[in-house]
């Protein structure tokens, strides 16, 4: 087993607002990657004291303890109560009904001797590959359905987050957990497998290089940083690229079962 972990800020000057763990048990028998994606407020109050690192550091922190510690616990339920634990630690001081309290989009992937549990929410994608090489995203595309001119307007856009007809994300209230894709695959169905941020899958979805299993063979032959330092490079000749940044914070996590 190895995992292959990078990330980097879209702009050196401003924290990366991404969060990427993977824990190893002892044991050998399994193991946990969590990738999340902090969500960009537009400028202006977002009615919290902390901002965007902070929380997806203490969400990220809550659901790499949770998902690696209690195997009890369905990715759901953990993804639940790492919410509730985070909101609490900021309740007293923030307006967390605010539409754009901090949030972020979630990819956790769990695996053991028997099966590879997943659970993606908003648009990071995990990707799975199979012992013949085919590869499978599990992808969240709610926000893909709506459409850009909308996501220009930040007054669209809010009425739309974490909305019925919008896109979810995880911010303070737990039962968005429930809007997640999850799903559990055999053991032996999956070598491997990617968890990325969107500002890596612009490689695909942005740049056109290739399929998700052109990625993933770069991955593999390359490694996660590879992939992130092409991003770069593709970003620098663009004239711009994705919803309106240039470069964006990028995270990858790859891992060989």
């Amino acid at each position: 087993m190895r995992i292959d972990l990078a990330s980097a800020p879209g702009d050196p000057q401003h924290p990366n607002e991404d969060w990427l763990s993977a824990v190893l048990p002892a044991s050998g028998q399994g193991g946990v990657v969590v990738a999340l994606d902090g969500v960009t407020p537009p400028r202006g109050d977002d009615g919290c004291t902390h901002g965007v690192p902070w929380f997806t550091a203490r969400l990220g922190g809550r659901l790499t303890e949770l998902s690696g510690s209690r195997r009890d616990m369905t990715l759901s339920q953990v993804l639940a109560k790492a919410i509730s634990a985070t909101a609490d630690a900021h309740r007293e001081t923030c307006d967390l009904s605010h539409v754009r309290t901090p949030q972020a989009t979630v990819v956790m992937a769990r695996w053991d001797e028997r099966s590879v549990e997943h659970l993606v929410l908003s648009d990071s994608v995990l990707l799975l590959r199979d012992p013949l090489g085919e590869v499978t995203a599990v992808r969240d595309d709610r926000l893909d359905r709506v459409p850009r001119e909308v996501l220009r307007s930040v007054a669209a856009a809010d009425a739309l987050r974490n909305a019925e007809g919008g896109f979810f994300t995880a911010a303070s209230d737990p039962s968005v957990a429930a809007r997640a894709v999850t799903g559990t695959t055999p053991r032996e169905a999956v070598s491997a497998l990617a968890a990325l941020t969107d500002g890596a899958t612009r490689w695909v979805d942005t740049f056109g290089e290739g399929d998700w299993a052109d990625l993933f063979r770069l991955l593999q032959k390359e490694g996660a940083r590879s992939l992130i330092d092409r991003v770069r490079a593709l970003e620098g000749g663009s004239s711009g690229a994705g919803r309106g940044k240039r470069h964006d914070d990028a995270s990858v996590a790859y891992a060989t079962l």
